[in-house]
């Protein structure tokens, strides 16, 4: 596959380090719809076609086929290790262990560090990959400033000792963040959150904006492939939007690629997922020409429904009202 777009040209983050992560990169999550070889040929072809940020996750089950991507593509001479942005993730199972993860997560991925490391979810409550909506684990239990804490030592500890260039957090909330970012010894250099034009979350985004910390937005075209344990009735297909259609007419483009150029321009890093090479090909070129007007941003910052698709019900406790709960809607910590 020829370079589609020379990485020179995709727009830049600069994290609190002063290192730099390109604004849009290739996720890695197949929604239990597409195998590990096909995701990890989606690697090979959207680091070729000039992707250099790649989003990953132990839970996803696909690191050791992306690692044989990854050790293609070097030994190809495509692009050196130091070229890539490579994320990792420790799963709710391991915030006793993340040193252990996190080296087997290097280890299957043949690399011998991660530009950033997250805690996945701020707490331990497990449940078995591609369960469905109604299963809950017994075991699970509300968020804990102690227990997070715990696990935040283990990430400050992986850069430490040079096993990650920068940690972040995940899935959080602006109690939770109130509560545990006085006391980082290694404060977070991202924070993944859902965002998309009909879930901007403009709160959490300026509060982590503010404090110098990079929002990275999963889900960023509303996840049209998610699980469905991740659908629920009211759901609202950000590309579906009559805004977002509106203007991808105006443009001449398809109405994701709107909600990518939407995602960069407002400043957040978007990882959106596709096996197709003509998708992600089109995906990262949109972010590189032909932007959208300031009356066009204002347009979607204005369409904005609060439709949350990922609502986490399945890590939800005992006792535990419903899904709103996690998310600590009623501006306090849910204990």
């Amino acid at each position: 596959m020829e370079l589609c777009v020379n990485p020179a040209l995709v727009p830049q983050r600069q994290l609190f380090t002063g290192a730099s992560m390109p604004a849009i990169g290739i996720g890695t999550f197949g929604s239990d719809k597409y195998g590990p070889k096909e995701i990890s040929e989606a690697v090979y072809g959207a680091v070729r076609c000039g992707y250099r940020l790649i989003d990953c996750a132990a839970v996803y089950q696909n690191e050791a086929e992306i690692g044989t991507s990854l050790a293609r593509l070097f030994a190809e001479k495509t692009v050196s290790r130091e070229d890539l942005f490579i994320t990792g993730k420790v799963w709710n199972d391991q915030h006793r262990a993340v040193e252990a993860s996190c080296r087997n997560s290097l280890a299957a991925l043949g690399i011998s560090y991660f530009d950033l490391y997250f805690v996945h979810w701020p707490f331990p409550n497990y449940h078995a990959p591609g369960c469905d909506g109604d299963s809950r684990n017994p075991d699970s239990k509300p968020f804990s400033v102690e227990e997070f804490l715990d696990t935040w030592r283990q990430c400050e500890d992986l850069v430490e000792k040079g096993l990650a260039r920068h940690i972040g957090m995940s899935n959080m909330t602006i109690p939770k963040l109130e509560a545990v970012l006085p006391a980082c010894r290694i404060r977070p250099a991202a924070i993944e959150m859902e965002l998309h034009p009909a879930f901007q979350q403009p709160e959490l985004f300026a509060y982590v904006q503010k404090r110098g910390i990079a929002p990275i937005g999963y889900c960023p075209l509303g996840s049209p492939s998610r699980p469905e344990r991740d659908r629920s009735e009211g759901d609202i297909a950000a590309m579906d939007m009559p805004e977002i259609r509106e203007i991808a007419a105006r443009h001449g483009i398809h109405p994701a690629l709107v909600c990518l150029k939407w995602a960069v321009q407002r400043g957040q890093t978007p990882i959106p997922f596709s096996v197709k090479p003509a998708q992600y090909r089109e995906n990262l070129r949109a972010v590189t020409t032909d932007p959208l007007t300031e009356q066009e941003m204002e347009t979607i910052r204005q369409a904005d429904r609060n439709c949350r698709l990922v609502k986490g019900q399945v890590f939800l406790w005992p006792g535990a009202k419903g899904w709103e709960d996690l998310w600590d809607l009623d501006g306090t910590i849910t204990t």
